[in-house]
């Protein structure tokens, strides 16, 4: 993906909690469109290998949640953590960190990753085809500022974690550049 490029317009299917809906299981599926999260916004969108994985759970996902207030103040409105995972999965792991601000999408069938140009294949890790790890600044859906990982390919043996650092973007934005 390149900066001044609209983001793709795909729809994804996602689970909300709804009382209504009886059990033990309160969620209904809803549709939401790539509209629905950045048009009218500037958002900031991580996309990384998977949920309940080590440095997406421990490093990337967490320090995104923290530093959330300090992104609001750079004039950022919301905050996506995108993975090629399903809904349940990405609920589950949002529960199990305690997410309060940062809000997770699912691109399940990775349709948004692959119109992305970043869907490539994680067999070596067991994980099929998933998503490079990158973030993006999204300006009423265009990309504004752009931050991949180095070493995009398929299979690749390392999982390289720093240019798409919620300290990177933050810093990055905080110079203006």
């Amino acid at each position: 993906m390149t900066v001044h490029k609209r983001v793709p317009f795909v729809t994804f299917l996602t689970r909300v909690r709804d009382e209504s809906v009886q059990g033990p299981n309160p969620y209904r599926w809803e549709e939401k469109t790539s509209d629905d999260y950045f048009a009218g916004k500037r958002v900031i969108l991580f996309s990384l290998p998977g949920a309940f994985t080590p440095t997406c759970s421990t490093y990337q996902l967490p320090k995104f949640e923290d530093l959330y207030d300090e992104f609001e103040k750079e004039g950022i409105d919301a905050i996506y953590c995108l993975s090629v995972n399903d809904a349940f999965v990405m609920n589950a792991w949002g529960k199990s960190l305690g997410l309060q601000k940062v809000r997770l999408i699912s691109d399940g069938s990775g349709e948004f990753t692959r119109k992305m140009g970043m869907l490539v294949a994680k067999d070596n890790l067991g994980f099929g085809m998933r998503s490079w790890r990158y973030a993006a600044l999204i300006n009423n859906g265009v990309v504004e500022q752009w931050f991949e990982e180095d070493g995009f390919s398929d299979n690749c043996e390392a999982d390289p974690y720093g240019v798409s650092s919620p300290q990177n973007v933050l810093e990055t934005l905080r110079a203006g550049a």
